[in-house]
């Protein structure tokens, strides 16, 4: 196997990055406030304290699934949504309410079958979520700005916007379309994985019950992998095999992600990382970005009740894109009522901080940060949607995490692979 290239030597201007120079003081923001302060209860001391910070910081996720929402009928980013009525956990309000600076939205697109024509079929789709993603930008450029490079994300923040990055979840759209990558990178692709939760021609999954195709990369995984690098896009390694993540660590130029994961010692679950690799990950420069997917925290009940009534309803629906604004609210007044008849399993906010501190225990603050799977899967009892964000800052403060820290686990460990990735790809020219 050939390695795609060495990485470059850490310059001081990384070092400062590394000490966390993405933090932006916001210019003071102009808040909408959250659940917890509209309670009857006051804020206490510390409850304040950690708001204050909050706000203070560049705070960014990397996996935002939102997307999914963008290109359904009727559906707005301005508006305030709620997880209970319509299932969506990211919008404008929210972000504002949870000091959600912005983060990587997602162009996902689900595994199909390893064909010419359904290939074709996928790449029509991501090229309608990229267009949904960028028009954040185009349609509301007083709220959202579209960031290209790491240095972009402090100065829009700073101007009371939220941030879009552009990732890409599931590179199996562009098998075999070389221009195409470029394409999307063209378009403000900046992150990217080759693979979800089946094998494709690219890589092998964690979750492919077939077991391993290609036992990490394929030729041509290898090659996207190679072509990212020289582009200046950070590679994501969630949802991808153990094999996979061993060549990614070996062979990319810049260190990678895992942009929505979590420590496989705190829950043994194939879509996440022993600790053994999560120091090989820290030691190479990589982060591992916290999941709060439930099934991946912990064991949850089986509901083959809620199973069965779902695959019923989504049969009934199709797809979301397909439906009328109509139909779509009949979705959700379906959905509610199977929700109170048949409750989701929900891991709850305990069982995430777990996750996260066991991460920073390992492998320290530089090295971690937050993917929580926003409107993909993401939310767990006490966190629900992004307006609860500030729980996260609370609990590190109180766990004795400095300001630095926190800095470096909002933002900056995310921001330092993407200018490593910028910097690799431009000393190529």
């Amino acid at each position: 196997m050939i390695p795609f290239g060495r990485p470059p030597r850490s310059t001081a201007a990384l070092a400062a990055l590394i000490a966390g120079a993405f933090v932006i003081a916001a210019p003071a923001p102009i808040l909408a406030q959250t659940s917890a302060q509209t309670s009857a209860q006051p804020q206490t001391a510390p409850e304040a304290a950690a708001r204050a910070l909050h706000e203070r910081l560049l705070v960014l996720d990397t996996h935002l699934d939102t997307p999914a929402n963008l290109v359904k009928p009727g559906w707005s980013i301005l508006d305030r949504h709620s997880a209970t009525e319509d299932g969506s956990q990211v919008d404008y309000p929210r972000m504002v309410e949870g000091g959600l600076d912005g983060g990587w939205w997602a162009v996902y697109s689900a595994q199909g079958p390893l064909t010419p024509e359904a290939t074709a079929a996928s790449l029509a789709v991501a090229q309608a979520r990229i267009a949904a993603i960028r028009a954040l930008a185009t349609d509301h450029p007083d709220k959202f700005g579209l960031a290209l490079r790491a240095a972009d994300a402090a100065p829009i923040a700073a101007s009371g916007r939220r941030v879009v990055f552009i990732s890409m979840e599931n590179a199996y759209p562009l098998t075999g379309r070389p221009d195409q990558v470029q394409a999307f990178y063209d378009q403000g692709l900046r992150m990217i994985s080759l693979v979800h939760f089946a094998n494709n021609e690219l890589a092998d999954s964690a979750t492919d019950p077939a077991g391993p195709r290609w036992h990490g990369l394929s030729p041509a995984g290898r090659r996207m992998a190679a072509q990212a690098n020289r582009l200046g896009m950070v590679i994501d390694a969630s949802h991808a095999s153990d094999d996979v993540f061993d060549q990614l660590i070996a062979y990319s130029a810049t260190p990678i992600i895992l942009s929505h994961s979590g420590p496989r010692d705190v829950y043994d679950h194939p879509r996440n990382i022993d600790d053994a690799r999560l120091r090989r990950l820290a030691a190479s420069g990589g982060v591992i970005q916290i999941n709060a997917l439930g099934a991946y925290l912990k064991a949850l009940p089986e509901t083959p009740e809620r199973t069965a009534a779902l695959a019923a309803l989504r049969q009934e629906f199709g797809p979301a894109p397909a439906r009328t604004p109509e139909q779509n609210a009949a979705y959700q007044t379906r959905m509610r009522a199977l929700n109170q008849q048949h409750p989701p399993a929900q891991a709850d906010f305990e069982d995430f901080i777990a996750h996260l501190l066991h991460a920073l225990a390992v492998v320290g603050p530089r090295h971690v940060g937050v993917g929580a799977d926003w409107d993909g899967g993401g939310g767990v009892s006490g966190m629900n949607d992004v307006s609860a964000l500030p729980r996260i800052t609370e609990r590190l403060l109180a766990e004795g995490y400095s300001e630095d820290d926190l800095a470096a686990i909002w933002s900056g460990n995310a921001l330092r692979l993407l200018k490593q990735a910028e910097d690799y790809a431009a000393s190529l020219k």
